[in-house]
């Protein structure tokens, strides 16, 4: 059984006599990836930054492997990486200096520098000063500078976004390989892929309220309300048939006469259960 590295309980943050989270309960096992899901405004970036001691609940439970999140120590803050933003790069100094400069304060060796940099695709910027980025390079740049030092527990506030398919893929990649390694990965997303193809669980928050936790697939599942599947024929064509016994014989003469290219069953992405729970999309 894996360990237990956050658990939140009935946790409230208001801001301006308004609540942005309202009695959240969550919990993330060591090694895992979760996924928090919800459109700008939900309240994913306030959970963070209670989880990582920024800001401080109204009330309720925030632990990090058993400790207040509040009250975290500079050994446990060692064994966590973050990816809020793209503050904290110094302009001035090129893309290698500041992932330099980190490992210097980490006390690392700076052997992962250039890996790093070719992960997030910023191998041919590595001596672009930092001031000169794009947004999106910042960001790529901010990633690599959270993982340098292999921790434990990664918090990444919407990775992806805004960035190409190809970098998308590649930063996907290194969180994938960041929990081979052990570390818990707290996701913030509305990008529906990336949930689904990383995440082992996930929440759907809108409003500042948890309204759907599980695995990306169940959820799926239970929100299935067609229940069809659709068949694609060699002719181009794209049949849907009720998910049931009378549709056997429809889909085995497809069969037969060698007309399927692909079969598939029909129920709701996480975008549209969203929409179903909330009647909004999470973009």
């Amino acid at each position: 059984m894996k360990s237990e590295c956050i658990r939140v309980r009935n946790l409230f943050r208001g801001f301006n006599g308004k609540n942005v989270l309202d009695g959240i309960d969550l919990d993330v096992a060591g090694g895992e990836i979760f996924g928090l899901l919800g459109p700008s405004g939900a309240g994913k970036t306030t959970l963070i930054r209670i989880l990582t001691g920024q800001l401080k609940a109204d009330s309720g439970e925030a632990l990090i492997w058993g400790k207040r999140s509040d009250k975290l120590e500079e050994a446990d803050y060692r064994r966590i990486g973050a990816v809020m933003d793209a503050a904290g790069l110094y302009d001035r100094l090129s893309c290698y200096d500041n992932l330099l400069l980190f490992t210097r304060i980490y006390g690392l060796k700076p052997d992962r520098i250039a890996e790093a940099l070719e992960t997030v695709g910023l191998a041919d910027a590595a001596k672009k000063p930092a001031g000169r980025l794009s947004k999106g390079m910042r960001q790529r740049l901010v990633l690599a500078r959270a993982v340098l030092h292999e921790p434990d527990l990664l918090f990444l506030d919407e990775p992806t976004s805004g960035l190409d398919p190809k970098t998308a893929a590649a930063i996907w990649d290194l969180i994938s390989r960041s929990q081979q390694k052990g570390a818990a990965v707290f996701l913030t997303t509305h990008n529906m892929e990336e949930a689904y193809r990383l995440c082992g669980h996930i929440a759907l928050l809108d409003r500042g309220k948890i309204i759907e936790y599980g695995v990306p697939e169940e959820i799926c599942r239970k929100y299935d309300s067609n229940h069809s599947i659709s068949v694609l024929l060699k002719s181009g064509e794209q049949v849907i048939v009720p998910n049931m016994k009378a549709s056997a014989g429809q889909i085995r003469s497809y069969f037969e006469a060698e007309q399927i290219v692909s079969i598939h069953s029909q129920e709701p992405d996480l975008e549209n259960v969203f929409i179903q729970l909330t009647g909004r999309r999470l973009d």
